[in-house]
């Protein structure tokens, strides 16, 4: 499901993911524009600091996804062991602590929020000669089959 540009209309998106879908995982993919053949796997939302205008010209009230939230959220996935264990050819996979302020990382919160931690994000580069749709795609299967499995050992 590909979300908007838009904070509101993200978080709408997002709460009936949880309530209507109930996913073990929801897994959330965004452009790291600036990347040129780095996958980032994101590690923890943030609440606060949403001060940049959504493409509806609005940013939430205070600047904040969750009024009542904590100031950050970790996934229940552990990306630093995902980064450590896979290799994907053609395209390095970084792990991260700060999704940026802004759709983005306020997906990433508000699907932590209402998942209660079992929400993953990646931040993927654009598609060039060096990263093709195939290879992309590829190495997020490769990512979401590991998550998976972590989703599978935290059951038992």
């Amino acid at each position: 499901m590909q979300l908007p540009v838009a904070y509101q209309k993200a978080k709408e998106q997002i709460f009936r993911i949880w309530t209507t879908l109930h996913p073990i995982l929801s897994v959330h993919v965004g452009l790291a524009s600036s990347a040129k053949a780095i996958i980032i796997l994101e590690q923890c939302g943030k609440n606060k600091g949403y001060e940049e205008m959504d493409a509806c010209g609005f940013h939430p009230e205070g600047g904040c996804c969750m009024l009542d939230g904590p100031e950050k959220i970790e996934s229940t996935i552990n990306m630093k062991t995902i980064w450590k264990n896979i290799s994907v050819e053609g395209i390095d996979i970084i792990f991260s602590r700060d999704a940026g302020r802004y759709i983005c990382d306020y997906t990433y919160y508000t699907s932590l929020y209402y998942g209660n931690g079992r929400a993953a994000f990646i931040h993927v580069p654009p598609l060039s000669k060096l990263v093709t749709a195939g290879s992309l795609g590829k190495a997020l299967q490769t990512i979401i089959l590991e998550m998976l499995k972590q989703c599978g050992e935290q059951k038992e």
